[in-house]
């Protein structure tokens, strides 16, 4: 059921991925949207999980009986795919707001918007990052853990090249069937028809696709013969969610040796240079690459690396003015020995207290509670550590320890992929103080230890 509060909840938005996940893996609808009431915002997660899927509207009890029938008649006769790539991937455009330059408090979820007052530049990143998009072939590499604002950064990219006139694509790897994603032939299938897509180009798979060759080499020659080939104008291609194939190593390799093969093609020099330079691609992963790969055949080595810091002190006094709070350095040094400089959680506290809806004080002292402002976002990671035993044990350890804790190197990444922890050198620690009341003090980790 949609209703405002689940549109904005990050554990109903972790849910309905894992029942995406499982959806596209059977071919069953397993999410079917009912709309409750007026939803003025959406988290951009939830919304492209539930892209392309049939959603309907509950405004009083007379509407029962259709939805009722409507949703039994899906249930009979599922629809025989449920993919993103067969589908138009706009679902609900009227929960979606429009970018707005309104100064109103605004509330963190997913990107920021693109006119938003709230986007707190990181000089010289957004500088570093323009520039070289316009570098023909260029590679931009974008790493932070979740919600330090890595896909609000790679729009500001987008949206600099399409002042320039460059065609842009946005491709999330979030929206890839588990199915698709073990198999490196469907994987680039589903690649090249969601960037036609984008690019609002027809379907030529058929055409340049040939069963003698392998995926790659096959959306090599429908990028370089049909994509590119489409414009004079420059590509850029955003992926985002880039890690979700790491837990692929054999795919991992295949495709990601792909994008480095094709980044060196623009450099070549030789009579096909001209149109791989036209490609430009920025790839978003949220922790270092924990498969084996050949340094010669990785894009982790090459283009711009961008690694996103947390905020300092002024550019949190800078975000405090824009929210209109007349907090005194005290207490942003105190919000800040809570929850470090992670913009997310700073931009929760700060819309609430500007709301009025709860006193700093209580931001504070409620912080690690259920009944805090924090309370949907930590049991989010709850619940993730709860279908993940192997890393709450290991997360327990570092919550619980003194000093710094030594891990096996995967579980590291993966918790700080989670933006749970800080690697130092081969150590971790707990990424807040936030995180170590919460975790530590929690009963269910104890529980989950147990099983």
């Amino acid at each position: 059921m949609w209703s405002p509060q689940a549109a904005l909840s990050e554990i109903i938005t972790e849910e309905v991925r894992q029942v995406r996940e499982r959806a596209n893996a059977t071919n069953r609808p397993g999410i079917i949207p009912i709309q409750i009431g007026q939803v003025a915002s959406v988290n951009s997660d939830l919304s492209d999980y539930l892209a392309g899927l049939q959603s309907w509207e509950w405004r009083s009890s007379t509407d029962a009986p259709a939805i009722v029938e409507a949703v039994q008649n899906q249930l009979i006769a599922p629809q025989q795919d449920n993919r993103l790539a067969e589908k138009d991937s706009s679902v609900l455009p009227a929960l979606i707001p429009p970018d707005s330059p309104s100064t109103e408090p605004e509330l963190p979820v997913g990107q920021v918007p693109l006119e938003s007052t709230f986007y707190i530049e990181r000089p010289p990143i957004e500088a570093q990052c323009y520039q070289e998009i316009a570098h023909p072939g260029a590679l931009i590499r974008i790493k932070a853990p979740r919600q330090m604002g890595k896909t609000s950064l790679m729009a500001r990219i987008l949206d600099q090249a399409r002042k320039q006139g460059y065609r842009t694509v946005h491709l999330s790897f979030q929206l890839a069937p588990s199915d698709v994603l073990g198999n490196v032939d469907k994987l680039m299938r589903w690649f090249c028809l969601c960037v036609s897509r984008s690019l609002r180009l027809p379907n030529q798979l058929a055409e340049y696709w040939d069963d003698i060759f392998d995926g790659n080499y096959n959306s090599t020659s429908y990028f370089e013969q049909y994509l590119l080939a489409a414009s004079n104008s420059p590509l850029v291609i955003g992926l985002d969610e880039v890690d979700r194939v790491f837990a692929y190593p054999e795919i991992a390799n295949d495709f990601l040796g792909l994008l480095r093969a094709w980044y060196e093609k623009a450099r070549y020099g030789d009579s096909d240079s001209d149109t791989w330079k036209k490609l430009r691609l920025i790839v978003i992963h949220s922790t270092e690459v924990y498969i084996p790969m050949n340094l010669n055949q990785s894009p982790f080595n090459v283009g711009l690396s961008i690694e996103l810091p947390e905020l300092t002190l002024e550019q949190v006094q800078d975000l405090t003015q824009r929210y209109r709070l007349d907090w005194t350095l005290n207490q942003i040094e105190k919000l800040m020995r809570l929850v470090g400089g992670h913009p997310y959680l700073l931009r929760v506290a700060m819309y609430h207290v500007a709301h009025q809806t709860i006193a700093f004080e209580q931001v504070l002292e409620q912080a690690a509670t259920e009944a805090g402002v924090y309370s949907d976002h930590l049991r989010r990671h709850l619940w993730n550590l709860e279908q993940h035993p192997e890393l709450a044990n290991a997360f327990s350890d570092v919550v619980t320890a003194k000093t710094p804790v030594s891990l096996r190197t995967i579980l590291a990444f993966k918790l700080h992929s989670l933006g749970l922890v800080t690697l130092a050198s081969n150590h971790v620690t707990p990424r807040c103080e936030l995180y170590r009341q919460y975790f530590c003090e929690h009963p269910a980790m104890d529980e989950i230890e147990l099983t």
